[in-house]
């Protein structure tokens, strides 16, 4: 769902020269190809888990059982979307802005908890600060 909506800012993104990138951790039968459907930019396999670093954040079990987590399945299950039940599935994620350079880290959503979702304008202001890196 959360990849839907940030594709919605790609005609934004596009005018100011900003591509729109995905990372997943894994590739299991044709998610990556059925993710594509509903994310409008290009999609990175990242099976060392690399760019997720060396702490990886995971939601257990326990996650299940928490209030916010059934909402967000719901919505999101009222909205068309649906997942599979295969693979790994606890490790939770997050979007980044990142600028050219030494810009870095613009903006930083780590989720909480299962379907935590980044504030759509907050990912614009953000990349409406990304400066053009001199060649």
């Amino acid at each position: 769902m959360e990849a839907s909506e940030l594709s919605s800012l790609k005609p934004q993104l596009s005018k100011l020269g900003i591509p729109l990138y995905a990372v997943v951790k894994e590739k299991i039968g044709t998610e990556v190809e059925d993710f594509q459907h509903y994310f409008k930019g290009e999609i990175f396999l990242d099976e060392k888990k690399g760019f997720y670093g060396p702490h990886r954040r995971k939601m257990m079990l326990s996650g299940f059982f928490r209030f916010g987590v059934w909402q967000n399945f719901f919505r999101a299950w009222k909205n068309g979307y649906s997942g599979n039940l295969e693979g790994e599935g606890f490790t939770l994620g997050g979007v980044f802005v990142i600028g050219a350079g030494r810009q870095g880290v613009l903006l930083e959503h780590r989720e909480k908890e299962f379907g935590d979702k980044v504030s759509l304008p907050s990912v614009l202001q953000a990349a409406e600060k990304i400066k053009p890196q001199a060649s």
